[in-house]
């Protein structure tokens, strides 16, 4: 027999071996979930806050400076345990129609779910400071149900 046979062959019978071991197609548990996310952390709630930098009145856009110093004041007072901030790009309908482009920021926040109400009314009070300070129109809000261990 040629080698080259000899090589397709067992080529061949490895494959085999190695498919044999693979299942078909996943099959999600019952519920939708995998075992790895249901069995790891705690329920929590992330908020993701879309915070604008241009200002509707024309004004000068929130430096990099002023909104540290407003996540300082406003929001690690409320959240202490932690958060994260992101930069952005960022575009909406003011509310002239006119579509907006500008730098943003996303503030992320995890907490307790068991906490969520009174977590709920720190953080519409972080959006209406900002909205004040800033002269914005509106800061976007985001909730989605998580799970986290940390």
């Amino acid at each position: 027999m040629p080698v080259h046979s000899l090589r397709n062959r067992s080529a061949l019978a490895v494959a085999g071996i190695l498919l044999a071991g693979t299942p078909a197609a996943y099959t999600a548990p019952a519920g939708g979930r995998s075992p790895a996310t249901s069995a790891r952390g705690e329920p929590y709630v992330e908020t993701r806050l879309l915070f604008g930098t241009a200002r509707p009145d024309g004004g000068p856009a929130v430096t990099d400076r002023q909104f540290a110093a407003f996540v300082d004041k406003e929001v690690t007072p409320e959240f202490p345990g932690g958060l994260t901030v992101q930069d952005g790009r960022g575009q909406w309908r003011d509310a002239h129609g006119t579509i907006e482009k500008e730098r943003s920021y996303v503030l992320i926040l995890l907490y307790p779910e068991s906490g969520a109400r009174g977590s709920d009314r720190k953080i519409e009070e972080i959006r209406r400071a900002y909205e004040k300070a800033f002269a914005q129109e509106s800061v976007g809000r985001v909730d989605e149900r998580a799970r986290a261990d940390f």
